[in-house]
């Protein structure tokens, strides 16, 4: 596409997510166009599309794709219609940024991202946590040695939901939601984690189901050993009165630690020094070059210039794959009581085909 045009852009379900799928396409408005949306609820659809002014309401994704033939699409539904409006949209010739989770189980991951063609189209998936100028600066850090090799980690996402949460029927199901809040909640955390200390090795889990009515957990623990060696602990909870979203991360030289809810920007980090780290060093950590918070508008902004060079956008591919597997695993370890180890589940494995393996 040429530079100067502006994208065409649908939204795919228009609950209460796509209004972050708007804010950030407004964002952007010198390069998106924001020209149609769908959802089975006309009244909803169409509250949407006054609320931008000119886009087009539909109730069948066929129809819009072909009537309004646009460049990229945005999946803002249920994980369960996740493979096949991708899949629909893809084969159309659009691109895709779709919610989390991606799907239901790698094997819907798979079949998704067959349907991509090299130079695009492409599914990328939104994963915002890792967006911003603060994971970037961390990453930095790293990378250049200032911190020293990473040893320690604990990834929190420990929030509550009541009853009436679960009442809306595709929640809590494997069928319908593909999981609990290991795939559901903490799945940015998580994925986040795993963009700060690189490829997972093995990992050892625990689920329950201690409150809620539900198919799914409603808790979970892993312990999880990275390539690096670095080790880590990893809690999701929808049972926790004080919500509380963290990342920390012990390296040689200085603990990293983000402490949120549902975003966070710069003022999030705290960079704690070891005892034998001067303090010139430490102001450097606290002052990244920018300030950009997290948030889909943020993470919108490498999908925008993969299109534009007609490459693979972050967060698609074996790089949107990463964060799905983690969580197969941790499903397959609380079930068999065995460490699963990152490459062993293909689609010989009954946690290819469902984060519930054999019980689905």
């Amino acid at each position: 596409m040429a530079q100067g045009k502006r994208l065409r852009v649908a939204v795919v379900g228009t609950g209460a997510i796509a209004d972050s799928h708007r804010a950030a396409y407004q964002a952007h408005r010198d390069d998106v166009d924001i020209v149609a949306a769908v959802d089975i609820d006309e009244g909803r659809v169409a509250a949407f599309c006054a609320g931008i002014g000119h886009a087009r309401p539909y109730h069948d994704l066929g129809t819009l794709l072909a009537e309004q033939e646009p460049d990229l699409v945005s999946i803002c539904t249920p994980p369960s219609l996740h493979v096949e409006q991708t899949t629909k949209a893809l084969e159309s010739g659009a691109w895709v940024w779709c919610e989390k989770p991606p799907c239901r189980s790698l094997a819907e991951y798979d079949e998704m991202t067959a349907a991509e063609r090299d130079g695009g189209p492409y599914a990328a998936f939104v994963y915002q946590q890792r967006s911003g100028s603060a994971a970037a600066h961390f990453r930095a850090l790293l990378a250049d040695g200032e911190l020293g090799r990473p040893l320690v980690a604990h990834c929190q996402t420990t929030w509550f939901r009541d009853a009436a949460y679960y009442a809306v029927p595709w929640r809590g199901r494997w069928e319908t939601e593909g999981g609990g809040p290991a795939m559901g909640h903490g799945i940015h955390q998580m994925d986040l984690l795993l963009h700060l200390l690189g490829d997972w090795a093995e990992v050892r889990a625990m689920t329950a189901r201690l409150v809620h009515d539900v198919e799914t957990e409603d808790v979970s623990t892993a312990l999880v050993r990275f390539e690096s060696g670095a080790l880590a602990t990893v809690v999701n909870s929808v049972l926790s009165p004080d919500e509380v979203s963290r990342i920390r991360i012990d390296c040689e030289r200085a603990t990293a630690e983000l402490t949120h809810l549902y975003g966070y920007g710069v003022k999030d980090w705290c960079y704690t020094p070891a005892p034998h780290v001067g303090g010139e060093i430490v102001e450097r950590w606290h002052t990244p070059a920018a300030d950009v918070d997290s948030s889909h508008a943020a993470a919108f902004t490498p999908i925008l210039a993969a299109y534009r060079a007609g490459r693979r956008p972050p967060c698609s591919g074996d790089d949107g794959r990463q964060v799905l597997e983690f969580v197969a695993a941790l499903y397959k370890s609380a079930a068999t009581g065995a460490g699963v180890r990152r490459g062993e589940i293909g689609p010989g494995d009954a946690f290819y085909r469902s984060m519930a393996g054999t019980a689905a």
